[in-house]
């Protein structure tokens, strides 16, 4: 890391819990790398505190913008005074940048994170049978780079089905021709399933869906870091599958997040 001085730009990421975190470690080497004299500090604040924050944000003329992770993207959309156009069509926000008069510009950078990590392992979408976990921020974004990726049908499973059927009609005014479905129990006739829910983050926690009908052949991703193998990957490798886990797509967007901060160019 650059030394910290009176000249440090600072940026931030929004989450609770934030021990989990591992984009500042990926962020921080980025920085170096490009010898920004800047530094990405996390920030634990509980969603009753994420307004108070973010307006406490605007005021501190050194800071240069965050990234936002569970839960805060959806709520992260009535926080921004403007939205770049992916997170206005995704519903959540996942990177802000501060402009120099405090106005607060969200963008949501997951999915094609999530998708430029698949490619860079080999694993092209298009043409895919894709199952989506999860209807919240990162699954809207995932969803949506899916469905523009050119996958084949989209499932989108969810605990609560009319959340799962609201993501699946607002990527249907986009993508009218893409077949949709929200049948959480089709694991077994999909190419590519992802996790994009926090289930696996904590000790304890159900498998997101049915690691019964997974099988060789199969892709199975996560969205989330820590633990590197979840319950759901570690079930997926004794199926047979071929395993994507959660950093690659952090690592994808890395420098997206940095530019859209206004960190690099």
């Amino acid at each position: 890391m650059m030394p910290i001085t009176g000249h440090t730009r600072i940026f931030g990421i929004l989450a609770d819990p934030i021990h989990h975190v591992k984009t500042p470690e990926v962020m921080n080497a980025l920085l170096c790398r490009h010898g920004v004299d800047g530094v990405l500090v996390p920030f634990h604040v509980a969603p009753d505190g994420l307004a108070a924050l973010v307006a406490g944000l605007r005021a501190q003329q050194n800071f240069g913008g965050f990234i936002a992770t569970v839960p805060h993207k959806p709520a992260m959309l009535a926080l921004c005074d403007a939205l770049e156009p992916e997170a206005a069509r995704v519903g959540a926000v996942n990177c802000v940048r501060r402009e120099a008069d405090g106005r607060m510009i969200g963008a949501m950078l997951d999915g094609i994170g999530f998708v430029e990590g698949l490619r860079a392992a080999g694993h092209d979408p298009r043409g895919m049978r894709a199952y989506v976990a999860g209807a919240g921020g990162a699954a809207s974004a995932v969803a949506f780079a899916l469905a523009g990726a050119g996958v084949a049908a989209l499932t989108i499973a969810n605990r609560t089905e009319y959340k799962a059927r609201a993501l699946c009609n607002r990527i249907a005014a986009s993508y009218p021709a893409l077949p949709l479905s929200t049948d959480a129990t089709d694991v077994a006739g999909q190419d590519l399933v992802m996790n994009a829910t926090s289930l696996g983050m904590r000790e304890g926690d159900a498998l997101p869906l049915d690691a019964g009908a997974l099988h060789p052949g199969q892709i199975v991703a996560e969205a989330i870091m820590q633990p590197a193998m979840t319950p759901l990957l570690l079930a997926a490798q004794t199926a047979g599958c071929r395993i994507q886990p959660g950093l690659p797509m952090l690592e994808c967007q890395i420098s997206l997040m940095a530019r859209h901060m206004g960190a690099i160019r």
